[in-house]
């Protein structure tokens, strides 16, 4: 049974549990079990989400046994850039449960109180870093490739480096220094076809964060570098990192590397930035041994598609791809879409019923496992018809310029190791 009280929810589960909106009662305890079965970072990155007014308490759930929380989640908001479109996007994170109380389907209800909270807030996909394969059980697939990160093998010299008043200075970064920080950030990930970028609110938070330090490189009293630094130890990791120009770039790894033993810093590599630039012939390049991506979710796919019409004009526009007078038909079998093509752009979204042989429409076919990573991954419709027989378009002009391989850069609270 659900009941409703103003905003809040609480759904009744078995055996007596309660699905409720997370409350300021309920803030020890919720750190205590993230702790448990967490890190020990994650009560104070909990806690900055919910004492933020951007975010508050209604963006945590909790189950409750009577008056013990013994299950948790927390929804993030998160905007997700394909192009020039903007989609509104949701994350699930700080999810846990009391050891006792596994395998009662409270991930599960938690998920759904997730995913409804990100409806209404107008989300139109969700991305998340997880567990693997874990949140496929969710209507999440892998999509999105995280970044690998490398060893710094060597170290820039420092020849040319300013001295005296003119020192670069490696500092911690505070309040101030967030405009500058977020267009450092902005002009890094304008090159990437897919980004997302950290919401105003995070950048507060990652101010206080224990599990990685925001520190800015200080040039004549202006920030010219950026990166997050994880805390001390055999290894540690920068990441994020964005710079104005090489040397600044250059001078961030040198002082990143002062903060750990000789061999023990890696960075996560951000193709086509400056740093990746800069930084080039002082990392290991060794091959990637396993793959890691972002799952992402697409709860209405009518939706989406309608909300990308833009782009898919905008790129058979620049291909100089003519299919006036004719129906874009994309089927994910269980369902079919199609997409008008008229003179000045391409008309609403149609939803039909199921389509077992979109080749007769000269359609393409997608399975809806793959969706996710055909719309917003490095692949493009011809890669993935490489690899999956369930992937195809038969109009071989028009769907690899609809469907690319597509560059991304992923700003998450949680940095990728």
């Amino acid at each position: 049974m659900t009941e409703t009280t103003g905003s809040s929810v609480s759904v009744s589960l078995a055996d007596g549990l309660v699905l409720r909106e997370a409350g300021p009662a309920d803030l020890e305890q919720i750190g205590a079990l993230l702790t448990e079965r967490g890190e020990p970072g994650d009560a104070l990155d909990h806690r900055l989400v919910v004492d933020d007014p951007d975010a508050g308490y209604p963006s945590c759930a909790v189950v409750v046994d009577g008056d013990r929380v013994v299950s948790t989640a927390t929804l993030l908001d998160e905007e997700v850039r394909i192009g020039s479109v903007r989609l509104p996007a949701g994350q699930v994170e700080l999810v846990a449960t009391d050891s006792a109380y596994e395998g009662r389907g409270l991930v599960r209800a938690l998920m759904r109180w997730a995913h409804d909270r990100s409806a209404a807030r107008g989300h139109l996909v969700q991305v998340m870093i997880g567990i693997p394969y874990f949140y496929r059980l969710f209507g999440y697939e892998y999509a999105i490739d995280i970044p690998r990160t490398q060893a710094v093998r060597s170290l820039p010299t420092g020849e040319g480096t300013p001295t005296g008043e003119g020192a670069l200075l490696l500092r911690a970064a505070g309040p101030a220094d967030i405009p500058a920080v977020t267009a450092l950030q902005d002009a890094a990930q304008a090159g990437f076809d897919v980004a997302v970028a950290h919401p105003e609110a995070r950048w507060r938070w990652l101010l206080e964060h224990d599990a990685s330090s925001l520190r800015v490189l200080e040039r004549a009293g202006s920030v010219a570098a950026v990166g997050r630094i994880t805390p001390p130890g055999e290894q540690m990791l920068l990441a994020e990192a964005a710079a104005v120009d090489e040397a600044a770039a250059r001078e961030l790894l040198r002082a990143a590397a002062a903060l750990v033993p000789e061999g023990g810093l890696r960075v996560v590599h951000r193709a086509g930035t400056v740093t990746a630039a800069a930084w080039q012939e002082f990392l290991d390049d060794g091959p990637r041994r396993t793959a890691e991506q972002y799952y992402v979710r697409i709860p209405d796919v009518a939706v989406l598609l309608d909300r990308l019409r833009p782009l898919f004009w905008e790129r058979l526009a620049a291909a100089g791809v003519d299919r006036v007078g004719r129906d874009v038909v994309i089927s994910t079998f269980g369902a079919h879409y199609r997409i008008p093509v008229l003179a000045d752009g391409l008309g609403e979204v149609v939803t039909g019923g199921p389509m077992q042989g979109p080749g007769l429409a000269k359609g393409a076919g997608v399975a809806p496992d793959q969706l996710p990573a055909l719309l917003f991954g490095p692949h493009g419709i011809e890669g993935l018809a490489r690899i999956r027989p369930d992937v195809y378009g038969t109009d071989e002009e028009l769907f690899p310029v609809l469907f690319p391989p597509l560059t991304a850069d992923f700003l998450s609270y949680y940095l990728p190791y």
